[in-house]
């Protein structure tokens, strides 16, 4: 794969295109945008280009450089990703060792930090230093889906690139490329195909709607194993509620998110006004920003069902 093989996102592509053709690279970046939406493939393949050895205006994907990238197994391009919830210190040391080193291999040393915000503080200020002062043929690419979550120090040191949720039918697109898709899949990832694709999303919305009665009953214990399942959780319920105005809005389907559960759409929708309804979703909104804090897990499973009663009718799928 090369950057022409990225579906959607030509916007920010085009523009690392042209800064590598002005010799104007910056040498650090954030990639920012929703997760699974392709972030990370696309930084990925910017590294291939930077590095091959045939290509010029993308990656040749065949010559070493670009195979050894695709295995993992590049000595000058590095990927860092979160140990278990964060991004430690000694991760970013040895980082920062790799970038200091000349290039092995290739023509440039590149760090690709993935969920950059998982960095603990520790960890962002020993990047920091490197940010400001860093090494002759190197890039570091910061890859989140909360980039508000790093450092403002950090954050006003790289150039930001957006990406975008993709459309319907990019996300199509991808999903077919892995064997997979339907109308279902492509609403309930809403443009974030990497989402659909790390697991049975269909599996995980029966579970959510699962969780959502037990909500409503009378001392009922979170259920949440983790911070992923409570944020994946918030995201379900969020969609939810969306549809839910939306069909009390314009008593239409065709918009809906869960389309392929609109009857359960108008069981839950209860009497709530729309007003309402869009009070509940901002509150839901901002404990879900809230999560990257560690939330205790029973609190915030009462406090969502005190958000959700009055607006839904809980536990009527």
């Amino acid at each position: 794969m090369a950057l022409k093989d990225v579906v959607g996102h030509e916007r920010p592509i085009g523009m690392l295109r042209h800064a590598l053709r002005a010799g104007r690279l910056s040498t650090s970046y954030i990639f920012a945008g929703e997760s699974g939406i392709g972030k990370k493939l696309a930084a990925l393949n910017f590294a291939k280009l930077l590095n091959c050895l045939a290509g010029e205006e993308d990656a040749c994907d065949e010559c070493p450089s670009c195979r050894k990238i695709n295995s993992g197994v590049h000595m000058d391009v590095l990927v860092v990703e979160p140990e278990t919830a964060e991004i430690k210190v000694d991760q970013v040391r040895d980082a920062n060792s790799t970038l200091y080193l000349k290039p092995h291999e290739g023509r440039m040393k590149v760090v690709i930090v993935d969920d950059a915000e998982a960095m603990n503080e520790e960890a962002a200020n020993a990047f920091l230093k490197t940010i400001e002062e860093p090494p002759p043929q190197s890039m570091i690419i910061l890859v989140s889906a909360n980039p508000e979550g790093l450092p403002a120090t950090v954050l006003s040191r790289c150039m930001r690139v957006n990406f975008r949720p993709l459309t319907p039918a990019e996300t199509e697109t991808v999903l077919k490329r892995h064997g997979t898709g339907g109308e279902a899949l492509v609403r309930l990832s809403m443009g974030r195909p990497g989402i659909a694709l790390k697991g049975d999303l269909l599996e995980e919305r029966a579970g959510f709607l699962a969780q959502l009665k037990e909500m409503q009953r009378p001392g009922s214990k979170s259920l949440w194993k983790d911070r992923d399942e409570m944020a994946a959780w918030f995201d379900f319920c969020m969609a939810l509620m969306r549809d839910v105005v939306v069909h009390k809005l314009t008593g239409g389907t065709e918009a809906l998110i869960n389309k392929d559960i609109e009857q359960e759409i108008r069981q839950i929708s209860g009497k709530a006004k729309a007003e309402t309804l869009i009070e509940r979703f901002d509150m839901l909104k901002r404990l879900r920003q809230n999560l990257r804090f560690n939330l205790n897990k029973a609190i915030t499973w009462n406090y969502a069902g005190t958000i959700l009663r009055g607006a839904l009718v809980l536990g009527r799928q």
